[in-house]
């Protein structure tokens, strides 16, 4: 008794994260197809495409965001990269993309704010980040790690690294695509793969500051004019 509620109660749940992580993905699609509707020759494209696949998008959907962007649509949205501090000063890139800046930044400064942070100017902490291509891997089967270090670093990776039966393939965002395609093509498939900006040092926080900025990720995650949340901090899985 009572099973039934619960776990349809779940599954509304997931269906409504499942539409707001498509909501982001089809943006994405929107603002890459500016610059050409063919992810041949787009590489931003390709990847939103890819991303999109993966989250098992259905190829219609995928078609109209990319028609959309390449027409008048498209011009709507603007690409804006805010910066600033989280609880204990953890440094935070927010990427939005937004119809409406001015309504976009109070959101973020009022997220900000209310978990004990503040928006930075442009360039505050950016420099405390490098933009790179991240691909993570499940190598615990015997061999996996030295097959994947040999065919990354062949296709063009700048370094790897493995710990616990997980590995991590780091390289410049221009050669991402090739690296994807070549370790895909061996037979290793990436448990998650994207051009990221990652901090090039961590700070380790715990109790109460790793409870809010957790609050403040979740916060930040859940508005819709945001697309993806960088921080430098080291948290606890």
């Amino acid at each position: 008794m009572g099973r039934g509620p619960s776990i349809e109660g779940r599954k509304n749940a997931e269906d409504a994260k499942r539409a707001k992580v498509f909501t982001k993905l089809i943006r994405e699609i929107t603002v890459a197809a500016r610059n050409g509707a063919d992810p041949a020759g787009n590489p931003r494209l390709r990847a939103a495409v890819d991303k999109a696949l993966d989250a098992n998008m259905p190829k219609d959907t995928v078609e109209r965001a990319i028609k959309r962007g390449s027409g008048a649509e498209g011009a709507d949205m603007q690409e804006v990269r805010y910066e600033g501090y989280g609880p204990a000063g953890v440094a935070l890139i927010i990427d939005a993309m937004t119809d409406n800046p001015v309504r976009t930044v109070a959101d973020v400064r009022h997220a900000l704010s209310k978990h004990g942070g503040n928006l930075g100017t442009s360039g505050s902490v950016a420099f405390q980040f490098k933009r790179l291509g991240e691909l993570v891997f499940d190598t615990k089967q015997p061999g996996a790690e030295d097959k994947l270090l040999e065919v990354a670093l062949d296709a063009g990776a700048e370094d790897v690294q493995s710990e616990d039966g997980e590995s991590l393939v780091l390289c410049a965002p221009e050669q991402f695509a090739a690296v994807k395609g070549a370790v895909i093509a061996a037979g290793l498939t990436p448990l998650k793969a994207d051009v990221i900006m990652r901090p090039e040092n961590r700070v380790a926080v715990s109790g109460e500051v790793a409870e809010t900025l957790r609050d403040l990720l979740d916060w930040l995650d859940e508005m819709d004019d945001v697309q993806d949340v960088y921080h430098n901090a080291e948290l606890a899985v």
